[in-house]
């Protein structure tokens, strides 16, 4: 899941290294392997989340990402990491369009102890969104959580409603995050989500979801180089607890280890 492009500068990088230092060692040669891939990687990226609000309004996250990627249950997890480091949190369902979205983030909110803001099935999801933010700054809560319909981006009318969604939240408060969900299992098919996704809504970030299974992710490198967007969070298991930040370094000894 490299891609042609990345895998062809790192066979070529292994070459002129181990070419340079005249590695016959098998050990050695895993090193230099580990280098090339963690600098493809890139551990230099800033990987944290903005969660802090401008002028005293909460942090307004807008979570996006095509059909069954997991988003609802990813926010579910990220408000619970959030409550935990002592965050106020409002979730918002927007997604009005799948039936008993609402009821599974409300589902979450009430399991993690933050309030659900959510419209009749159906209704404009812009309006809820709207809706979340203002009581997100009623209530003085630090961050508020968006959820949204999951889009397939071959479908116009919904990409637009997703950019009608930011406009009207940004109407209340900034949104600080916009995180784009990718389920690693389907490599090259998350790259045209994002291409898609980043010319309708500014990404922020990306979270990799399903990253427990034999999938190993590769799609990392090409979607960072794609936005210039980092990986930010990925989904290790259907866990409350399984939502974690990603690190480079992890990752990549991950893709060395089988």
């Amino acid at each position: 899941d490299l891609g042609v492009g990345p895998t062809q500068e790192l066979t070529a990088a292994l070459r002129r290294e181990l070419c340079i230092d005249g590695v016959g060692d098998s050990v050695k040669a895993k090193q230099v392997l580990r280098r090339e891939l963690l600098s493809l990687v890139n551990p230099n990226l800033d990987r944290s989340l903005k969660l802090r609000g401008a002028s005293g309004l909460p942090a307004v996250v807008l979570v996006v990402g095509v059909n069954g990627t997991g988003k609802t249950t990813t926010i579910g997890k990220l408000a619970r990491v959030m409550v935990a480091e002592n965050q106020s949190v409002v979730l918002g369902a927007a997604d009005t369009f799948r039936a008993a979205a609402a009821d599974q983030l409300q589902t979450w909110g009430d399991r993690v102890g933050v309030p659900t803001v959510r419209g009749p099935e159906a209704g404009d999801p812009a309006a809820v969104a709207y809706q979340a933010v203002q009581r997100g700054i009623h209530d003085g809560a630090d961050v508020v959580v968006v959820d949204t319909a999951g889009r397939l981006h071959t479908k116009t009318g919904l990409m637009d409603e997703l950019g009608k969604i930011k406009r009207v939240i940004e109407k209340l408060a900034p949104v600080t995050e916009v995180l784009l969900l990718i389920d690693a299992t389907t490599g090259q098919n998350g790259l045209i989500q994002a291409r898609v996704f980043a010319e309708v809504v500014q990404i922020t970030g990306i979270v990799l979801s399903k990253l427990d299974g034999s999938a190993k992710g590769g799609i990392v490198v090409q979607v960072q180089r794609e936005l210039g967007v980092p990986v930010k969070l990925i989904g290790l298991g259907e866990g409350v607890d399984d939502l974690v930040p990603f690190e480079a370094e992890a990752f990549v000894d991950a893709l060395l280890s089988e």
